[in-house]
């Protein structure tokens, strides 16, 4: 192969780093004599080895380096300071084996693996102690209706219950025979006579004044002559009356009177004392036919006649002591 031209410097250098001659080399040959050099020729002459020193560098670095790796870069020994590599050489022998190195991190575990076969069953175990009772349990459903059993022996008689409710009455029956004649009955004189009588109750506190007050609670009304919706007694039997009034107050005064076809015939005043008091009058009046009677307030803010459902009343009472004619079928 042919040689770099390094020139007359670096030729001596190549020839003494192979171990050569430095005659022997080749290098660039020198410009003949007695021609003078021309300023370019000398800037050009002068530029080159320096290019060649740039190029050549890494050529050279590469043995150097290497050598020091392997610590076999020995003074003096005859080294291309610019070669192209041989071919590679058979590996070297085994070096020494090394000092062990430093225990490694404890790897991932590993996967499962596979279960293994069931092994050979065991001999039985001594029967242990009996456990502790366990709680009761929930009452379990309830199971279908048994056999009837035997009938047992009768029990004493019970006590008698009450007595249970009356039953629808039942269909009418036939008509018996005709009984035999009976005892004579009591005297019925003066039964066809004219009757007029009532008693009646109120059922509301405080009335009105100067109205009629309304007696709305019948506790007898013997010939239907007393209105409940007017509150007055309407004469349909001429006659001789009595009239009678008991009244309760509470709270105020009782000033009440006895109306007669708009006339008053009795007055009553009774004053408020702090407690429950009965204001009461009576009289003996002569009705005519369709003659008007009842009771009412007559002064403002008197009017303290009093009801309560549980224990007391007011009453009005009126009922003929006897009638003018003297046969009772006029009437």
């Amino acid at each position: 192969m042919g040689k770099l031209c390094l020139g007359p410097a670096l030729g001596r250098a190549a020839a003494a780093a192979e171990g050569g001659d430095a005659e022997h080399q080749e290098h660039c040959p020198e410009p003949p004599r007695g021609r003078p050099w021309t300023p370019a020729a000398a800037r050009v002459t002068t530029m080159i080895p320096w290019v060649l020193l740039a190029c050549a560098l890494p050529c050279a670095a590469d043995p150097l380096i290497g050598a020091f790796a392997r610590r076999d870069f020995q003074k003096g020994s005859p080294q291309l300071i610019c070669s192209l590599p041989g071919p590679q050489g058979p590996p070297g022998p085994p070096g020494a084996p090394g000092p062990s190195g430093m225990v490694g991190r404890m790897g991932f575990p590993g996967k499962d693996g596979q279960d293994g076969q069931d092994g050979d069953r065991g001999d039985s175990g001594e029967e242990g102690p009996p456990g502790r009772t366990g709680n009761r349990g929930k009452p379990g459903p309830k199971g279908k209706a048994g056999a009837i059993g035997r009938a047992g022996p009768r029990g004493p008689k019970g006590v008698s219950g009450t007595p249970g409710k009356h039953g629808t009455p039942g269909k009418k029956g036939p008509k018996g025979k005709k009984g035999e004649p009976g005892l004579p009955g009591p005297c019925s004189c003066g039964s066809g006579r004219a009757k007029s009588a009532f008693s009646v109750a109120v059922t509301k506190s405080y009335p009105r004044e100067r109205l009629p007050i309304k007696f709305d609670k019948i506790l007898m009304n013997e010939g239907g002559h007393y209105n409940a919706s007017s509150g007055k007694f309407v004469c349909s039997v001429p006659g001789i009356y009595y009239f009678t009034y008991d009244i309760t107050l509470a709270n105020k005064h009782l000033a009440i009177g006895l109306v007669h076809n708009g006339q008053y015939r009795i007055r009553t005043f009774d004053a408020n004392t702090g407690n429950h008091d009965v204001a009461s009058g009576s009289t003996i009046l002569a009705l005519k036919q369709g003659d008007e009677v009842w009771l009412q307030i007559f002064y403002s803010e008197q009017n303290g006649l009093f009801y309560d459902p549980y224990w007391t009343d007011s009453l009005f009472t009126g009922f003929l002591i006897y009638a003018d004619q003297d046969d009772p079928n006029e009437v």
